[in-house]
């Protein structure tokens, strides 16, 4: 075990041609599977992410399973910034809580750095249990974007408009582009070290950009997100862009120097690639459909994989995470349903 024995979703990823189209689903690994839940009963999120042997666990088995292409590392997008100092508390009913916001340019000054050998050692120590002994597809790492981590360290928690992350950004322009620059720094390291632990692709989640207007992505996060991607392309993995209410930024996300730009359920496929978006592209069910009835999971599904396969590149997933209330049963036979159904156009 722990030899990659199928990898279309690279091949899709590169833009190449393949016999059927891959699918993996954000937040597959854990909300809706009865095997976590038990395991929940027992450990908090903080404790699962922090012993390798049932993070790997809880990683591996929606491969096991649904039978999907990919597996997604599980772990919290807050995990790195323990590191540079940022007291963060994962509360139940609420999400990441921080106690210590970012309120001054003194505070940004103040960010420490990431030192992975020693502040996540157990995500390498996964990621190798994972890649070396169990999994036979590729395995993604991921880290969340500046904007989206610098949101909850402004804002001190989850927020449902960014009037403190936009304000700050906003009056305190060089503060805001020491902060990008040091979350920039950081997201580099990190993820570096999960590909060279061994992830065979990286996602960066902007979850909370569609906040901001094209202009000011351009202004206050595009430069950074062009540093990051820039950098990480000597590691010659695929680098996937996803971001929720962002359609307006898909040919931002183009330009970078990436290899996936992933889209949310408000941007069909068929129009962003009209739109002039030319890299492989990864979407975008969404996910509420997964509690409809089966015809119009078929249906919806059908209509997404027609136009992803118009031109090779094209994986298939949601828009955003699965949720609890999805059954275990739906996502396994939408996966079957995908390799099937692509592979039968494919062939045409």
């Amino acid at each position: 075990m722990g030899k990659i024995t199928n990898d279309t979703f690279l091949r899709a990823a590169k833009g190449e041609k393949t016999d059927h189209v891959p699918v993996w689903y954000m937040r597959q690994a854990g909300r809706s599977q009865p095997e976590y839940r038990e395991l929940k009963e027992k450990y908090s999120l903080f404790e699962i992410t922090h012993r390798p042997e049932i993070c790997a666990y809880v990683t591996r088995l929606p491969v096991e399973n649904y039978n999907v292409d990919a597996a997604i590392l599980y772990k919290d997008i807050m995990t790195p910034l323990p590191a540079l100092g940022v007291n963060v508390e994962i509360v139940g009913g609420v999400g990441p809580v921080i106690d210590n916001p970012i309120r001054s340019a003194t505070d940004v000054e103040k960010l420490g750095e990431l030192h992975p050998e020693k502040d996540i050692d157990y995500v390498l120590e996964t990621i190798k249990i994972l890649t070396e002994e169990q999994l036979t597809v590729p395995l993604i790492g991921f880290g969340g974007a500046p904007f989206t981590l610098a949101s909850y360290m402004v804002e001190g928690g989850p927020s449902k408009n960014y009037h403190k992350t936009k304000a700050f950004m906003y009056s305190e322009p060089k503060a805001w582009s020491l902060l990008m620059d040091k979350l920039a720094d950081m997201t580099v390291v990190y993820l570096k070290a999960q590909i060279q632990a061994g992830a065979s692709a990286v996602q960066l989640f902007d979850s909370w950009v569609g906040a901001l207007s094209q202009a000011d992505y351009r202004t206050f996060i595009k430069p950074v997100m062009e540093k990051i991607f820039t950098e990480l392309k000597n590691e010659n993995v695929p680098l996937i862009m996803h971001g929720v209410g962002a359609s307006h930024l898909a040919l931002e996300w183009n330009d970078l120097p990436l290899d996936v730009v992933g889209l949310d359920w408000r941007l069909p496929i068929a129009d962003a690639r009209k739109l002039g978006v030319t890299k492989a592209v990864q979407g975008n069910l969404d996910p509420a459909v997964l509690i409809s009835s089966w015809d119009v999971i078929e249906e919806r599904a059908k209509e997404i994989i027609d136009q992803g396969i118009e031109k090779p590149g094209f994986v298939f997933n949601l828009g955003h995470g699965v949720f609890p209330e999805v059954k275990p049963e739906t996502l396994k036979k939408l996966t079957a349903f995908v390799h099937e159904y692509s592979a039968e156009k494919l062939k045409q």
